[in-house]
């Protein structure tokens, strides 16, 4: 169902005498910029959550990057941040935020970060940024997974979007067959004419035409995969709140 402020804007438009064609580029672009005031909400809402003094986890993707930027106007309120990927380390030192390992850490109070699909359950899909090994990694040793979101993300049922699965990169055709397996159609990722590399060195297979009825039991068939690196579904760690960006506002769900 088209977003109520998107109908709007068709109906005054179509009132001025606007083509069909015009009013289409116009409104995807009107779409877009609500979805970034989506992200912005939710990244600034976010901001209750991070406690003075402490090293914050924090994920990669365009919400993330809302989240950063916000995270550096309070930066001398924080030690620091784990990143989830050498993108996020960049945007976080551009910000004048100090960047830790992760092996120099041995709690986190919080991991924030977004979603490509998040259920009503508080699990995910992650991974259309590429990141869902280290992700994975640093949400593993916070006491809460904080998901930023826009109210798109939210789904009964997860799959429309397509399940990332990070490889080792001989063992694509084997794990393409297991995939298969499964019910998916697997599509190497690809960047340029070549296989997407990860910052890992690694590949991801995006498997395509799933209905994941069963989250945590499909996160388990698939790791246990020769091969497989990390699944991007967060169901064994799933999110302990998300904020979820509304027309009405940030809705905030605890699962």
């Amino acid at each position: 169902m088209p977003h109520p402020y998107k109908l709007r804007l068709r109906a005054f438009l179509s009132g001025q005498g606007w083509s069909s064609a015009k009013m289409q580029a116009h409104c995807t672009q009107a779409a877009l910029m609500t979805q970034d005031e989506l992200k912005q909400a939710v990244a600034h809402a976010a901001l209750d959550y991070v406690a003075a003094g402490e090293i914050i986890g924090v994920g990669t993707g365009s919400t993330a990057n809302f989240f950063i930027d916000e995270l550096g106007k309070i930066r001398d309120r924080i030690q620091g941040a784990v990143a989830s990927s050498e993108a996020t380390a960049n945007r976080l030192r551009s910000h004048g935020i100090t960047v830790f390992d992760l092996n120099d850490i041995t709690h986190l109070s919080i991991y924030v970060d977004g979603a490509d699909e998040i259920n009503h359950r508080g699990q995910m899909i992650k991974g259309g940024g590429g990141a869902l090994t280290r992700e994975k990694i640093v949400a593993s040793v916070a006491d809460q997974f904080i998901c930023i979101a826009d109210e798109s993300k939210l789904v009964e049922v997860m799959g429309k979007f397509p399940l990332p699965v990070e490889i080792i990169p001989m063992a694509e055709k084997a794990v393409d067959r297991q995939l298969r397996a499964l019910g998916a159609t697997p599509e190497l990722r690809m960047k340029d004419g070549k296989p997407y590399v990860t910052d890992n060195g690694c590949w991801i297979i995006d498997a395509r035409g799933l209905q994941i009825h069963d989250p945590l039991a499909l996160e388990q068939k698939i790791n246990a995969i020769a091969g497989v690196v990390s699944v991007g579904l967060f169901a064994q760690k799933a999110a302990s709140v998300c904020l979820l960006g509304s027309g009405s506002g940030v809705k905030t769900l605890k699962f």
